[in-house]
């Protein structure tokens, strides 16, 4: 373990510190939380861990499926997908796709993350799984790998369904793994847009979420509503680097809905800051990989490491301590291979991830039996 400190000069301000509850915050919300995105530090919450009807906040994850898919080359932005029957049949808020129509996949997310079309998202389901039915398994799936315990999907839409549900607490987790894929914010954030130009079928696209045009800062990320859920939102927006995630579910009325969720992100930026101290890509230093064809790796952050503090607070001083596991090949860029306690005031506050910058591809025998040779003839036979 390598210990390392930092000094952190911070002005110190006079700023009256206002708790959330004082503010009566999400007062009309059934269920409700605010959260930083880079920390996951909770601000506020209310019956965060109530199970909901989630709506089309549920295209949040349906969002991160496809984004994935197009990461991994399953899917490609320019790819033509041409819909099924199934796909156009759906009813609710659409684009209005018609059967055997082509459309491609960027414009058939703009669809999904603009004007939240439950055909749109039902077409990408099938193209990057191969049907509704086994992308809705893998939304389940990767709901249990970001830790969600209240949550269970039964489409990829959000139309109401016996037995989908989800929270306000899971919902804010979707969306914080969701706003890693900054590509997101080139849809989310756009106000109005259009399909099919040039053509008699031409289609406008208004966005759902009515605060990315009237809130400053406001990136995404879905809006949600159906008889069942109310009115839902999880709303994101970024400012002096910090980007707040806040959920309301359980509505009575859009108007009431952007209000409150506007009063949860005033509060977030009036109180508080986020301090950088490392970024992702920022070295920690080599070490050494057991087998590995390159023997050493460089370890770095999994995430910015980052601080959130109320504003007017000030630590002394801050440090960390690298705790490394014991590398072996073959490891890839992404693995875990240890961790970043942060301390400030000599207290942990906060668990930083550590990874490599880059994939190790595990030695085999006689690349090994020239190593040592090598070793041995510079003289370097102490290789642990």
């Amino acid at each position: 373990m390598k210990k390392f400190m930092l000094l952190i000069m911070v002005l110190s301000l006079f700023i009256p510190l206002v708790k959330a509850e004082d503010l009566k915050l999400a007062e009309n919300a059934k269920s409700a939380i605010l959260i930083e995105a880079s920390t996951g530090e909770v601000l506020f919450e209310k019956n965060a861990d109530e199970k909901l009807v989630p709506a089309s906040m549920t295209k949040m994850m349906s969002m991160l499926l496809i984004l994935e898919a197009i990461e991994n080359g399953v899917l490609k932005w320019d790819q033509v997908i041409t819909v099924s029957e199934n796909a156009s049949s759906m009813g609710g808020s659409q684009i209005l796709l018609e059967t055997g129509e082509k459309m491609t996949v960027k414009d058939l997310f703009k669809g999904v993350a603009i004007a939240s079309g439950n055909d749109a998202v039902v077409a990408l389901a099938e193209a990057s799984y191969g049907s509704e039915r086994v992308f809705v398994s893998h939304m389940n799936k990767r709901a249990k790998e970001l830790g969600l315990k209240n949550t269970n999907f039964k489409n990829p839409h959000g139309l109401d369904t016996a037995d989908h549900y989800s929270s306000a607490r899971d919902m804010s987790l979707i969306a914080k793994a969701l706003s890693k894929h900054e590509k997101v914010f080139e849809f989310t954030s756009v106000y109005e847009d259009y399909l099919r130009q040039n053509t008699d079928r031409k289609f406008w696209l208004v966005n759902t979420n009515k605060l990315v045009r009237f809130y400053d800062g406001v990136d995404g990320l879905k809006t949600g509503f159906t008889d069942g859920a109310g009115y839902c939102i999880t709303a994101t927006a970024k400012k002096d680097g910090m980007r707040i995630i806040a959920v309301v579910m359980g509505e009575a009325t859009s108007k009431i809905r952007n209000k409150e969720i506007s009063e949860m992100l005033d509060y977030s930026f009036a109180q508080y800051k986020i301090e950088d101290l490392l970024k992702s890509k920022n070295s920690l230093g080599k070490y050494r990989v057991n087998s590995g064809k390159d023997e050493f790796a460089e370890v770095v952050p999994k995430e910015a490491a980052t601080l959130l503090m109320k504003k007017g607070d000030t630590f002394d001083d801050v440090s960390y301590d690298v705790d490394i596991n014991n590398l072996k090949a073959p490891l890839k860029k992404g693995d875990i291979v240890g961790k970043l306690n942060i301390k400030g005031n000599g207290k942990v506050v906060r668990t930083v991830p550590l990874t490599i910058n880059k994939n190790v591809l595990k030695i085999n025998l006689f690349e090994l039996f020239l190593r040592n040779v090598k070793d041995i003839i510079i003289g370097n036979i102490n290789i642990n």
